[in-house]
């Protein structure tokens, strides 16, 4: 695939991200400011790409996106090296977001799960345990969603089936997620 079909493709996934994630999106923006108002937090995972993008969208939210204002309760669980290793190694390796849900989470926080495929065993258990223990989870993925888009209670699908688009997709919703998020926590 050359660079100019791998933009116009990027370009086609991105034009119509609007109309397949809008009203998601809104919904999620609205589920994340209540929970924050409230005194909740965000808990953000994912494997690989989409847990660098987790420690990114923390840090947008931690620090700022656009707004010079106070932190926003984040974090992203998968910078924890030594609790993600012992969990993975005592326990097992699909349990090392759902441990920490666990231990972190509180009724109306919320969890946000990335994944392309929907169907990465450690995020979906840490999503199960989000619900059981009463956090509004939101998830993105790619166009079909896996199990994940029946679990979450906001489903945010990219159009599209491809790895490195749905995960440049991802960063865009993303900074869309943390601009709105600034937006309505903190009208200047």
């Amino acid at each position: 695939m050359t660079f100019q079909d791998e933009t116009l493709e990027l370009t086609k996934v991105l034009a119509e991200l609007e109309g397949a994630t809008g009203k998601a999106l809104a919904r999620a923006v609205e589920a994340v400011c209540r929970s924050l108002r409230a005194g909740g937090k965000l808990l953000i995972f994912g494997n690989g790409g989409s847990a660098a993008e987790a420690q990114h969208f923390a840090a947008e939210l931690v620090n700022k996106f656009r707004a010079v204002r106070p932190a926003i309760r984040a974090l992203a669980l998968t910078t924890d090296t030594s609790v993600l290793t012992s969990v993975g190694n005592d326990l097992a390796f699909d349990q090392v977001f759902s441990r920490q849900v666990e231990a972190l989470g509180d009724r109306g926080d919320v969890a946000l799960a990335l994944s392309t495929s929907g169907v990465s065993p450690n995020v979906l258990h840490a999503v199960k345990t989000a619900k059981r223990l009463g956090l509004v989870s939101v998830g993105f993925t790619g166009r079909n969603g896996g199990p994940l888009a029946g679990l979450v209670d906001h489903w945010l699908a990219v159009p599209s089936d491809q790895t490195p688009r749905v995960q440049e997709a991802h960063l865009f919703l993303l900074h869309r997620l943390a601009l709105e998020v600034e937006a309505c926590l903190f009208k200047s």
